[in-house]
């Protein structure tokens, strides 16, 4: 069984992507790893080569910047870097810039690709989530946060990248998946304020023109948190490639539940406490079909 690693990256040291970090986190159990590391006005390229593995296999890209549809240019590169994969691959685990697996989920992934490999109709691995936010001691919990998304595909013909490079589809169809019991550990959302006013500043200018991002996101502001909706206090372990990262943490985190609360319209409010009581998340999007 031969597993490749996958993933695109550009500007992760001014972004200040934990890359590094993600790459490293599924290397142990991946054959080899091909990462799309677009032109880029920092040295991100040295970055990945300084990881110094055998395994790592970089194609350098040039991005489609114009591309402002439903951020396409995230699509494209993922797909850049699917496609270079080696055809001898049996399943290909997809890992974006600021997301982490922890070492202790990396056995049963194994051992879930083990258990499909033979069976054709499971087309991926589902994967639940953790949104952390503000600081490496709390996630986001809501609504707007998605909960399962596919990170581990059969490599097979006619996969690509979906909208955003959020999920996969196989020749235009949803793709159909199996559940691991793995958490993704998303880290997207562990800046300071002025860190994520540029995060969000950066996001959008691919799906938004100069004009809409002066109007929407003035110089000088700082990110007010306001998306969270509900924090939960982290208690358990973070992946140890991020370790170094979260010793040198170098903000404290404030809010207040009751104003984040307040700014949860009545209705989120109310579906969130209904599931809350029944695990259903009414209207949930799924970018799968879920094989029981």
């Amino acid at each position: 069984m031969k597993i490749t690693g996958f993933s695109f990256i550009r500007n992760a040291i001014n972004n200040d992507y934990p890359v590094v970090e993600a790459i490293l986190s599924v290397l142990p159990i991946c054959d080899e790893f091909v990462i799309a590391i677009g032109r880029s006005d920092d040295d991100t390229l040295s970055l990945i080569r300084n990881i110094g593995s055998e395994k790592i296999r970089i194609i350098e890209t040039e991005w489609e910047t114009g591309l402002r549809e439903g951020g396409r240019s995230f699509a494209l590169e993922t797909d850049k870097a699917y496609s270079a994969i080696s055809a001898d691959t049996d399943w290909a685990f997809y890992i974006q810039g600021d997301e982490c697996v922890h070492e202790k989920y990396l056995p049963v992934i194994k051992q879930s690709m083990k258990d499909h490999l033979s069976d054709e109709n499971v087309e991926g691995l589902l994967f639940k989530y953790l949104h952390f936010y503000g600081s490496y001691d709390f996630t986001a919990s809501s609504r707007r946060w998605y909960r399962n998304e596919i990170r581990v595909l059969r490599y097979r013909t006619g996969v690509s990248s979906y909208r955003d490079a959020q999920g996969f589809r196989r020749d235009s169809r949803k793709i159909k998946v199996k559940p691991v019991e793995a958490f993704i550990y998303h880290y997207g959302w562990v800046k300071p304020p002025k860190g994520l006013t540029n995060k969000v500043v950066n996001f959008n200018q691919f799906y938004h023109n100069d004009d809409w991002l002066e109007k929407n996101i003035p110089k000088g502001t700082d990110f007010d948190y306001g998306n969270a909706d509900r924090l939960i206090k982290f208690v358990g372990t973070h992946p140890s490639v991020m370790q170094k990262r979260i010793d040198a943490l170098n903000w404290k985190f404030n809010f207040d539940p009751v104003e984040l609360k307040k700014k949860m319209s009545p209705r989120r409010r109310m579906l969130q406490k209904l599931e809350d009581w029944t695990g259903w998340r009414l209207g949930e999007y799924k970018n799968y079909r879920l094989i029981r």
